[in-house]
């Protein structure tokens, strides 16, 4: 993978799962060749159940069909659900299945958070929706407030490229195997430059957070930012603080009704250290925020699935797309926009009494705890996570390496890794630890 801008490219913001999963349905139903699909949670609900049954759909086309889930996020899914699948030669795979212990899961460390479809590499989707019915307006008061993409133009061949080599097939690969006959460099169809980022455990730690901090650095006007669960560390709040103190507009629109409370106590500690250098802080509580997006002077954006707290930025694997276009970034804004003046409100400042107090307790003990844990744990014994093959008890996978299921070798010709080998770069979590919980997704 490669971190440059791309030119050529055109955006589609899709908000909420009522936009999101018509558009990655039909893109399966109309594949010709390849479907790579990523995802943290996937759900045996009727969400679940339409990207089940267009896969199955698409495997029955003769079309290669891929796809990864965490298992942890993940868990649970019953060979019925799976078999379905795995029986008409969709490959499934999981990232760090772990069975539980007295009723205990123990796969807490090290998760694939990453959200990517690429559809016959010419069409992509990425951002932070997973496969769940919670991402549905009316799944009632707790359904999920989010953002992702749908991205055409050559940004889609570098997402192919890098789902190719992070999903891992069930069994080796030779050089005379058939390869992907998927488009690996699709034309331009759009003026906008875009960047895939990613953060992994190998040579990507501190990516995402770095090109935030750049965008912020160069800000000259406005600063939206809208993440669910934000604790960021020291030099991300130092350059927030530093573009209010210039002159620009900071806004951030953080959760006023939090799926876990600890996220807005997290996030609260903050308030007093951000409000006071000139950055507006606006809660959004019409239902709990999911997003992990923003905008920057109306021609930077970013979507993906990486949130600004410690689990994100320090522990699990991640991708974001960076987007140089006006157009884009001015509509992501506008709904941004529409957020702030129908659903936020603006968090009461804290009793001047308490804030000396407030602000020793979070700086000396909570703030530094926090952000170090992730390094803390990585001293903890730790297995190396693992992609394995996920099919119903009994089902044996053809040995026959032309099968129409297995995915093709990545571009250049590397060979991609396979379970009880190393694991590629894009998945090696050894060197550090921590854990990512299902209501972070």
């Amino acid at each position: 993978m490669s971190i440059r801008w791309i030119p050529g490219n055109a955006f589609t913001l899709l908000e909420n799962g009522e936009a999101f999963y018509p558009r990655v349905f039909e893109a399966i139903d109309q594949a010709r060749v390849e479907v790579l699909v990523e995802t943290f949670i996937l759900a045996d609900d009727k969400v679940g159940q339409g990207l089940r049954e267009a896969l199955i759909g698409a495997a029955r086309r003769g079309v290669r069909v891929n796809l990864l889930v965490d298992g942890y996020g993940s868990e649970g899914l019953s060979d019925a659900f799976i078999g379905g699948m795995t029986d008409v030669g969709v490959v499934i795979q999981a990232f760090d299945p772990r069975a539980r212990v007295f009723g205990l899961r123990t796969n807490v460390f090290r998760r694939m958070h990453r959200k990517l479809v690429v559809i016959d590499g010419e069409r992509a989707f990425i951002g932070g929706i997973n496969f769940s019915a919670d991402h549905l307006g009316d799944f009632g008061p707790q359904a999920k407030q989010d953002y992702a993409v749908e991205a055409r133009g050559p940004i889609v061949g570098e997402m192919h490229r890098f789902a190719l080599r992070a999903l891992e097939p069930p069994r080796r690969r030779h050089w005379w195997s058939r390869r992907s006959r998927a488009a690996e460099n699709p034309p331009r169809v759009g003026s906008a430059e875009a960047m895939l980022v990613v953060r992994d455990n190998h040579r990507h730690h501190t990516d995402i957070e770095r090109h935030y901090r750049a965008a912020i650095r160069l800000a000259r006007r406005d600063v939206v930012i809208a993440n669910a669960y934000f604790f960021p560390g020291y030099r991300l709040l130092r350059e927030l603080r530093n573009a209010a103190r210039r002159g620009v507009r900071v806004r951030l629109i953080l959760q006023g009704e939090p799926d876990m409370p600890i996220a807005k106590l997290a996030a609260g500690m903050l308030y007093d250290y951000l409000t006071a250098a000139g950055v507006q802080i606006h809660e959004y509580c019409e239902r709990p925020l999911h997003g992990k997006v923003a905008t920057v002077d109306d021609t930077w954006a970013t979507v993906g699935s990486s949130n600004l707290d410690p689990l994100s930025l320090a522990l699990n694997l991640e991708a974001n797309v960076m987007i140089r276009d006006q157009e884009f970034a001015g509509v992501l804004n506008e709904r941004l926009e529409w957020l702030v003046a129908h659903h936020c409100r603006q968090p009461e400042p804290a009793p001047p009494g308490s804030r000396k107090l407030r602000r020793l307790f979070f700086g000396v003990f909570v703030y530094h705890f926090l952000r170090r844990f992730p390094a803390w744990t990585g001293w903890l014994p730790a297995h190396r996570p693992r992609l394995q093959p996920w099919r119903p008890k009994g089902q044996v996978i053809p040995t026959d390496t032309e099968s129409s299921a297995a995915p093709d070798d990545p571009p250049g010709g590397q060979e991609v890794a396979r379970p009880g080998t190393a694991p590629t770069p894009e998945n090696d979590a050894s060197a550090e630890g921590g854990q990512h919980a299902r209501h972070t997704a």
